[in-house]
C-alpha cells in the first residue's frame, strides 16, 4: 500500500519529486566537499586508487548499460530499455557512494603530464563535471516518468525528449570521466595532493 501511494505520489507531481531529490544529491556531494563531516574514515594511497579504478569500472559499464539502453529504445524494445535505464540509474548511485567515500575520505589526485596533455584533461574533466551536474534532474525526471507512467502513457509525457537529453548528457559525462580516469591513472602521472577542485577520480 506504501509503496502504491508513494508511486501515485511521483506520479502525479513528478516535477517536485525531481527538484527534491536533486536537492538532496547536489547536498550530499557538496555536503562532501564543502563540510568536515566525520563520517568517512581515512583513507591510503592504495584505498584511493582502489575505489578510483572501482569508480572508472562502474562508470564503464553504466556507459555500455545506457548506449545499450538508447539502442533498445531506438528498435522498440521498450522492456529491455526500461531495464537497461533503471541498471543504469542503479550504478551511478553506486557511484555515488564510492565516490563520496573517496572524496570524503581525503584521496584527490592531480594530474602530472605535458602542458597540452593536461588542458586537454582539465577541458574534458570541466565538461565531465558540468555535464554530470546538468545531468542529474534531467535523469530523475526521465527516470520517474518512466517507472510511473505506462509505455502508451508516456508518449503523453516529456519523457521521450527530456530522456534523449538525460541519455545524450549522461553517456558523455561518464564517457568524458572514463577518458579522463586513463589519462591519470594510465597514460600518464599523477600525484596526490589536498583537495581544491572536485577530481572525479
Amino acid at each position: 500500500m506504501a509503496t502504491a501511494d508513494a508511486r501515485r505520489r511521483l506520479r502525479e507531481r513528478p516535477k517536485g519529486a525531481t527538484i527534491v531529490l536533486t536537492i538532496v544529491g547536489y547536498a550530499l556531494v557538496l555536503g562532501t566537499f564543502l563540510l568536515d563531516v566525520p563520517i568517512y574514515p581515512d583513507l591510503t594511497n592504495e584505498q584511493v586508487n582502489l575505489l578510483s579504478h572501482l569508480i572508472a569500472g562502474i562508470n564503464t559499464t553504466a556507459t555500455i548499460v545506457l548506449t545499450l539502453g538508447w539502442y533498445w529504445i531506438r528498435n522498440g524494445e521498450v522492456e529491455k530499455h526500461r531495464l537497461a535505464m533503471v541498471s543504469g540509474f542503479v550504478l551511478i548511485l553506486g557511484f555515488l557512494v564510492v565516490y563520496l567515500l573517496k572524496v570524503g575520505g581525503g584521496g584527490t589526485k592531480e594530474f602530472v603530464g605535458p602542458d597540452p596533455v593536461y588542458y586537454a584533461y582539465l577541458i574534458m574533466l570541466a565538461i565531465h563535471i558540468v555535464l554530470s551536474i546538468v545531468s542529474v534532474p534531467v535523469v530523475l525526471y526521465a527516470l520517474i516518468l518512466g517507472l510511473t507512467h505506462t509505455p502508451a502513457e508516456l508518449r503523453r509525457t516529456a519523457h521521450a525528449r527530456i530522456g534523449r537529453i538525460a541519455a545524450a548528457a549522461w553517456i558523455l559525462s561518464l564517457f568524458l570521466g572514463v577518458v579522463t580516469y586513463v589519462l591519470l591513472n594510465h597514460a600518464f602521472d599523477y600525484e596526490f595532493a589536498a583537495m581544491l577542485v572536485p577530481a572525479l577520480f
